[in-house]
C-alpha cells in the first residue's frame, strides 16, 4: 500500500479546497486551441450576414459566387421569391445549423476510424483552409462548407478530451467546463473587435484573412500539448458498447439526449440571432454613437459581438464560486432546474428587445437596450450551455462518448435552422 507523505497530503488539501486552480496541465492546450478556434469562428460569423447584405449579394458579384445561385432558386422553390436580406438569413441559418449536425460524423469517424486527436487535427486543418477561402467570392459556399464539416471533425472531440482529464467521479468536472467555456468566450470577445474591424474598416476579406490566421495558431497550440492530452481510448471499444444491448448507461444518456433536444433547439433558435438579426438591429436601429471623454463616435456594428463573450468571462467566476457555495449547504440547484432557469432567461431577454422595438416607434434607439439584452441573455445562457457539455461528457460510455457529444450538439443544428427562419420575418 502506496504511503501517503505530508507534503503529498497537504498538496491534496490544497487541490481539494482550490478546485478550480488544480487542473491537469492538458487543460491548458485544449482551453488555448478551443480559444483560438473560437476567435476564428466568431470572428467569420460577426461579418458573414452583414457581408452577404451588403456586399456579396449585389447582382455584379453574386454571379461570381459557385453554386449560389442555384442555392438560391432551392430556397426560393420552399419559401417563395427571397429579397437579400431573408436570402442571406436562409445561408447563415444553414451554415450554421451545418456547424452542428456535421458533429455526428466528427465523432463516428473519431471513435470508429481515426482516433480523436488525429480527428480534430483534421478539422482544425479544414477550417484553416475555409477562412481563407473565404478572403475569395467564387469559392464562398465551398469555403463554408469545409468550415462547416472542420467545426464537426473539431468540436466534439475537444470538449470530450476536456472531460477525460478526468476521473469519473471527479467533482471537478462541471466547473471545468465553465472554466473552458470562459476559453471559447476569450477567443469570441476578441474576434469581434479584431477581425470585425477589420472587415468593417478595411475590407472584409481581410477579416476573413485575420480568422484563418487565429484557426492557424489554434492547431499549432494543439499539436504543441499532445504530450499532455489524454490518450485516444482503443478503436475498437465502442464495438463493445454497440453489442452490450442491456448497457443501461447507453440507454440512459441516448434518452437523456432525445428528452432535451427539442428544448434546446429551441434555445439555440433564439440564441442564434446574435449573429443574423440582432447584428442587422444594430446597424440599421440602434443609435450608437457615444460620447466619452476617452472615446467619441459610432460603436462599430460587430463589436456589439463582443459583450456577449465579455460578459461570460465576466460573470462566470461568481456564477461558480456562488454554486460551490450552495453546494456546500446542499442547496445548488440541479442541472434540470439549471437548464429550465436558462430557457426562461433567453425567453426574457427577447422580451426586453420586444421593448425596445415597441419604444423606438420606428426610430433608432438608445444602445443601452442591446446592453440590457446582453447581460440578461448571457447569465442564462451560463445556466444551459456549459452545463449541457458536462452532461453529455459525463453520461456516455467511453467508448461511443464523442458520437453522443456530437449527437447532442445536432440539436444546435435544428435551433439554428429555427433560427435562420425566425430571421427571415
Amino acid at each position: 500500500m502506496r504511503r501517503i507523505t505530508p507534503h503529498r497530503d497537504a498538496s491534496r488539501r490544497i487541490c481539494q479546497a482550490h478546485a478550480i486552480l488544480c487542473h491537469p496541465r492538458g487543460l491548458a492546450y485544449l482551453f488555448a486551441s478551443e480559444m483560438w478556434e473560437r476567435f476564428s469562428y466568431y470572428g467569420m460569423r460577426a461579418l458573414l450576414v452583414l457581408y452577404m447584405v451588403d456586399y456579396l449579394l449585389a447582382p455584379e458579384r453574386a454571379r461570381e459566387a459557385l453554386g449560389l445561385a442555384e442555392l438560391r432558386r432551392g430556397l426560393e422553390l420552399l419559401s417563395g421569391p427571397l429579397a437579400p436580406q431573408p436570402f442571406a438569413s436562409q445561408v447563415y441559418g444553414l451554415y450554421t445549423g451545418l456547424v452542428y449536425l456535421t458533429p455526428i460524423l466528427g465523432g463516428l469517424i473519431a471513435d470508429r476510424l481515426l482516433g480523436r486527436t488525429r480527428t480534430i487535427a483534421l478539422g482544425a486543418g479544414m477550417m484553416l483552409m475555409g477562412h481563407f477561402m473565404m478572403a475569395y467570392e467564387p469559392f464562398f459556399l465551398i469555403a463554408l462548407l469545409l468550415i462547416a464539416f472542420g467545426c464537426g471533425a473539431f468540436k466534439p472531440n475537444i470538449s470530450t478530451q476536456v472531460g477525460e482529464l478526468y476521473a469519473e467521479n471527479d467533482l471537478r468536472r462541471d466547473r471545468t467546463y465553465s472554466v473552458f467555456y470562459v476559453g471559447i468566450n476569450i477567443g469570441a470577445f476578441f474576434a469581434p473587435l479584431v477581425c470585425g474591424t477589420l472587415g468593417e474598416k478595411i475590407g472584409w476579406h481581410y477579416g476573413f484573412a485575420c480568422a484563418g490566421v487565429g484557426m492557424g495558431v489554434g492547431l499549432a497550440t494543439y499539436l504543441l500539448g499532445l504530450s499532455h492530452l489524454p490518450p485516444d481510448p482503443p478503436l475498437g471499444s465502442w464495438r463493445a458498447v454497440a453489442e452490450d444491448r442491456e448497457n443501461l448507461r447507453l440507454r440512459q444518456a441516448l434518452l437523456l439526449v432525445l428528452l432535451f433536444f427539442i428544448p434546446s433547439s429551441l434555445f439555440w433558435a433564439a440564441f442564434e440571432q446574435q449573429g443574423n438579426t440582432i447584428a442587422l438591429w444594430v446597424e440599421r436601429s440602434t443609435d450608437r454613437h457615444i460620447d466619452l471623454l476617452v472615446w467619441r463616435g459610432d460603436i462599430p456594428v460587430t463589436w456589439f459581438q463582443a459583450l456577449n463573450p465579455l460578459m461570460i468571462f465576466l460573470f462566470t467566476p461568481p456564477l461558480v464560486a456562488l454554486w460551490g457555495r450552495l453546494a456546500r449547504r446542499g442547496r445548488e440547484p440541479s442541472t434540470l432546474r439549471k437548464l429550465s432557469i436558462g430557457c426562461l432567461g433567453v425567453a426574457v431577454s427577447y422580451g426586453v428587445m420586444a421593448l425596445a422595438a415597441w419604444s423606438g416607434g420606428g426610430e433608432k434607439t438608445s444602445w443601452l437596450w442591446l446592453l440590457a439584452y446582453f447581460a440578461i441573455i448571457t447569465i442564462f445562457e451560463l445556466h444551459f450551455s456549459p452545463i449541457t457539455l458536462s452532461l453529455a461528457s459525463r453520461l456516455a460510455p467511453v467508448g461511443v462518448r464523442s458520437a453522443l457529444m456530437g449527437l447532442w450538439l445536432a440539436s444546435m443544428f435544428l435551433g439554428n435552422l429555427l433560427a435562420g427562419w425566425l430571421g427571415g420575418f
